[in-house]
């Protein structure tokens, strides 16, 4: 009995240091990362976003991927669109500075409802959908549900495709139970990550360097938050339950546009996820020696591809010269 109860003082104890340091991080995060945007309440949630550029213009959405947030797009995407485009960067909900009320809201129709919604209060429609990896399936389930409210998809190295499981690299996020999701997260999960944050960003950004200020203009700081290995746990199993339905409707795929891949990435490969959609309609471009964060190491090339497809209607949508 008294070992028992000494082990398991020193395992409180351990957690107890653990959710502090949890805690100090956290605030650091914040601090390095503050909210950019304004906030909209929707049916769920709230969504967080950044708009730029002229309203008269066409609307660009900004949907970013897994464990990320609109800082992905703000690094260098959004202020050179502006200049063309109408453009909205969006936290997908329970994200950055957005919120979800719980995870049965990370399965992809809900995302899209959730977005979606955000747009119609903002009085937008028509819009062209940029999708990030997981923001890609947000953004072709958005595509199939609201076909009239879409004017054209730019993916740029999207989840397209069942998978087995979780990529390698997001494999400790393949949490089911919510429990023991929380209780990672508002312990050892945090303090983790930032010890092991540098092997994950050159696992991520293979084979490009990460560039050293990833942590505080692409936002990656808000990482070191209890809430955001919660909601990336989430967005794993609420993929992974919702994907294979999505999947089966791309066969009704109205809207045109094309997707942009790296030949290099180590996150999704572009054989799986962007050769099968050239089937549904959807333009074909592969980067030599790229990666998966294409939109932070090739931003310039992104661009012309966004402007490229969103410039021309739906059924125009033609490949860059990558």
């Amino acid at each position: 009995m008294t070992i028992t109860l000494t082990i398991a003082a020193v395992l409180a104890g351990f957690l107890l240091a653990m959710a502090y340091w949890t805690h100090r991080l956290t605030r650091q995060g914040v601090k390095m990362v503050p909210q950019l945007g304004q906030i909209v309440p929707v049916k769920g949630g709230s969504i967080h976003y950044v708009e730029k550029g002229d309203p008269a213009d066409p609307t660009l959405v900004m949907i970013h991927g897994l464990s990320g947030q609109l800082q992905h797009f703000t690094y260098a995407l959004v202020d050179d669109l502006a200049s063309d485009f109408h453009v909205l960067a969006v936290d997908r909900p329970g994200c950055g500075y957005s919120s979800r009320d719980n995870a049965e809201l990370a399965a992809l129709p809900e995302q899209a409802r959730m977005i979606h919604e955000f747009l119609e209060l903002k009085g937008i429609a028509n819009a062209t959908l940029i999708g990030h990896s997981l923001g890609g399936a947000v953004a072709l389930a958005m595509a199939l549900d609201y076909p009239d409210q879409t004017h054209a998809l730019a993916l740029l190295s999207p989840l397209t495709q069942e998978m087995p499981g979780a990529p390698a690299v997001f494999k400790p996020l393949e949490i089911r139970t919510q429990w023991l999701r929380n209780l990672i997260g508002y312990t050892i999960a945090v303090p983790l990550a930032r010890k092991t944050a540098p092997l994950v960003l050159r696992d991520v950004f293979s084979p490009e360097p990460a560039p050293a200020d990833f942590l505080y203009r692409a936002g990656g700081a808000l990482g070191l938050r209890p809430s955001a290995f919660i909601t990336a746990s989430q967005d794993v199993i609420g993929v992974e339950t919702s994907i294979g339905a999505l999947c089966r409707r791309y066969k009704d795929l109205q809207v045109g546009g094309g997707i942009l891949f790296g030949a290099a990435d180590p996150v999704l490969a572009a054989d799986i996820h962007g050769v099968n959609m050239t089937q549904y309609g959807l333009a074909l471009d592969i980067l030599n020696d790229r990666g998966h964060m294409i939109l932070i190491t090739a931003p310039d090339i992104c661009a012309d591809f966004i402007r490229r497809v969103a410039g021309k209607s739906a059924d125009e949508a033609t490949k860059i010269d990558a």
